[in-house]
């Protein structure tokens, strides 16, 4: 079946029925200060938006977004309702626009044809633009409890973050990159970026130029 098929409203309610409380105003807010460090007023494109929830933090940028979900899309359309929106799936990106930040906050890690998309996001991104993204990373000593936890059977990227680090070297410079600890505990989501760690966290941030 179509790839968004995977990601419809029983999906979201099951594996992430806690949504908007993993992602709060301070971790939202961590993502807007890392973008307006780099380009402090972007044309941006958000992949893999589902709610809408980043986008709807912005401040007045000109932004897009996308997601295999029209359910999801749906409801980010309400959520942010000045941001120009599509149901599309990777590594097919819906507009013709380019673009000053492409952002792909846990998104990777469930995309097949990782060379395709990043020679997409390479394609739709201005000379001087930043890619950012997150994703999960399964090395180190996390590595045994970060694959316990993770339930989602559409992460099909378990990889390290030197495989990151090396797949998003051939096409952009990495200006920066921060290690995250993070979990949901029942009504709370600890949130911790660090640099002075990032070789033994669970996830990763990496900000990459064109």
């Amino acid at each position: 079946p179509p790839l968004f098929m995977e990601f419809n409203e029983n999906y979201f309610q099951t594996t992430y029925k806690d949504y908007f409380l993993q992602n709060p105003y301070k971790k939202m807010g961590f993502y807007v200060d890392l973008i307006k460090k780099f380009k402090p007023n972007p044309k941006l494109l958000d992949m893999g938006c589902a709610y809408g929830r980043f986008l709807s933090v912005l401040p007045d940028w000109h932004i897009y977004g996308f997601d295999p979900s029209e359910h999801a899309i749906n409801y980010a359309q309400y959520l942010a309702p000045n941001a120009k929106l599509r149901v599309a799936s990777l590594p097919d990106i819906p507009f013709d626009e380019s673009f000053d930040v492409i952002t792909a906050f846990d998104v990777l890690e469930h995309i097949e044809d990782l060379n395709a998309t990043i020679e997409a996001v390479y394609k739709k991104l201005k000379t001087g633009g930043v890619f950012i993204f997150c994703v999960p990373v399964y090395d180190g000593i996390t590595s045994p409890v970060i694959r316990f936890l993770d339930k989602d059977p559409t992460h099909i990227q378990k990889k390290t973050r030197w495989f990151w680090f090396d797949l998003i070297g051939k096409k952009f410079e990495i200006l920066d990159w921060l290690g995250v600890y993070r979990y949901f505990l029942w009504v709370y989501y600890f949130h911790l970026p660090t640099k002075k760690f990032r070789k033994y966290t669970p996830a990763i941030i990496v900000v990459a130029k064109k």
